[in-house]
């Protein structure tokens, strides 16, 4: 059986390494993680839990020789500079040159292959600029490279999630991006018939919610944006680590709980929430949506040799 050799760089609560385990299981061959890390405690508590180890902590502060030797390399790096929600502060931010720690281990290490991921607003931002640094930087180590903005909601989640994929091969390959999908899973599969109490908004709150919206969808998500307007839809937006507790609303009546909001990342049902739901609702929110990623994953293992 082929073994793939990965690492798992900002791993959260292991979003891209149970995205690799799927994309590995429709072919038969094996997802080996050899080293992951993350600076969150609580998100190393899920991990371990989950996959029987604890990550390493600041990857500023792992020399890349101390990285094992690998196949491919996965990171979710900080998408806070980045975002329309933060500051946009790019580069100046210092989340944002976490990148450069991404890029220095590639360099020590030439994977066969990567697979970066950040929020849309990263190909856009400083008018193109920044995604065109990160993009000499990875042409200049030698890297064949695939971008493209992907939405979780064309691959089979009920989450309106658009992300820049970065692909990077050590060799040039006609890597072509998974193709949509025309369905996703209906929210009747995703939310709890009867979640407890606590998730429901205060009665002041959720008259003024239904004075300010009506929806006809049953059921639907509520969303409110920065500027205070409510639409509704048959979908969730998308999961924000920072968001108000009301930024996302079932039926405009109650939150999501954290079953559900896993449910909407593609976790499965055996997943252990392993953190208090405070904790979660981050971690939910700063993860890829795992079978978007998967249907990645899927194609960028077919030119792996």
């Amino acid at each position: 059986m082929k073994t793939y050799r990965f690492i798992d760089l900002f791993c959260g609560i292991g979003g891209f390494r149970l995205a690799m385990q799927g994309a590995c299981a429709e072919t038969g061959a094996v997802a080996n993680c050899v080293f992951s890390s993350d600076i969150d405690i609580f998100a190393q508590r899920t991990y371990e839990a989950n996959f029987g180890e604890r990550p390493s902590g600041d990857i500023t502060k792992v020399a890349a020789d101390d990285v094992p030797e690998h196949d491919l390399l996965f990171a979710g790096f900080p998408c806070q500079p980045f975002s329309i929600i933060g500051q946009k502060k790019g580069f100046e931010d210092a989340r944002g040159t976490l990148f450069f720690d991404v890029a220095r281990i590639i360099a020590a290490k030439r994977p066969k292959a990567f697979v970066l991921e950040n929020v849309k607003q990263l190909a856009g931002h400083d008018g193109g600029r920044t995604l065109q640094v990160i993009k000499d930087i990875l042409i200049d180590l030698g890297y064949d490279l695939h971008i493209q903005i992907l939405n979780a909601l064309d691959y089979g989640l009920p989450q309106k999630r658009e992300r820049v994929l970065i692909v990077g091969f050590r060799s040039p390959v006609p890597f072509q991006f998974p193709e949509k999908q025309a369905q996703y899973t209906p929210l009747t599969e995703i939310l709890e018939p009867a979640p407890d109490q606590k998730y429901y908004l205060s009665t002041r709150i959720r008259e003024k919610r239904q004075a300010a919206h009506q929806s006809e969808r049953q059921p639907s998500i509520w969303h409110e944006n920065k500027s205070g307007h409510i639409h509704s839809y048959p979908y969730s937006c998308a999961l924000r680590a920072g968001a108000s507790y009301n930024y996302l609303t079932v039926n405009g009546e109650r939150r999501l709980t954290p079953r559900e909001m896993l449910r909407l990342q593609g976790f499965p049902e055996s997943f252990i929430i392993a953190t208090p739901g405070m904790h979660i609702r981050k971690q939910a929110g700063n993860s890829v949506p795992v079978r978007m990623i998967q249907a990645v994953l899927g194609e960028v293992l077919q030119w792996i040799k």
